[in-house]
């Protein structure tokens, strides 16, 4: 029994032709995962925006190299990951990163109440404080990670993404990447913990 095609394939050898519709098919696809990722790393609205768009405009010119090894989508978050940090660093050197009012991008980048429970591992925090309060509090202690750790904790309990494909998109090591996970939970849970202490005083 033949194996099923890949959905991706056909996808890619379009793009590979430079057909701008599938160009548009592949934003389609992918813009929400990408921006939500990308915010999550920045804490910025309008950086993610400009992120996301510089990641699909690199996907589209660099798909040629695209060698297939890796699922389409792992390929398309180690574009955007890299843009991340290379704008994070231009951020620090100008002295412009400072965070966005979390509040105002709540409805626009929804977080599943079943990834509440995974982010941080925070014991319910949603019976501690309002819903739409806990989740601006996750979402604000998340921009507060060392980058480091934000980095592989979104792409694992945001994302849920494999560990192998956190290996690819990271070029870590797997130790490394767990690690960094448990080291980026035990901050997050301590970052909410005080937020939510902050809110009963």
């Amino acid at each position: 029994m033949p194996l099923p095609e890949d959905p991706d394939r056909r996808l890619i050898a379009r793009l590979v032709l430079r057909d701008e519709r599938a160009f548009n098919e592949l934003v389609r696809s992918y813009e929400r995962r990408v921006y939500t990722l990308v915010f999550r790393m920045l804490g910025n609205a309008q950086e993610a925006e400009d992120v996301a768009q510089d990641a699909f405009i690199q996907v589209f010119k660099a798909i040629g190299t695209f060698r297939g090894d890796s699922k389409l989508s792992t390929w398309i978050y180690r574009i955007a990951i890299n843009l991340c940090k290379n704008r994070s660093k231009y951020l620090r050197v100008h002295h412009s990163d400072e965070q966005e009012e979390l509040e105002a991008m709540a409805e626009r980048v929804p977080m599943h109440e079943a990834r509440h429970a995974n982010v941080a591992q925070v014991p319910r925090p949603d019976e501690m404080v309002a819903g739409k309060q806990a989740e601006q509090i996750v979402r604000q202690a998340i921009s507060e990670l060392e980058p480091s750790f934000r980095e592989c904790l979104v792409l694992r309990d945001v994302e849920e993404l494999s560990y192998e494909e956190i290996v690819e998109i990271t070029g870590l090591a797997a130790g490394t990447v767990k690690s960094r996970i448990s080291r980026g939970r035990a901050q997050l849970r301590a970052l909410v913990e005080q937020a939510l202490g902050e809110k009963v005083t």
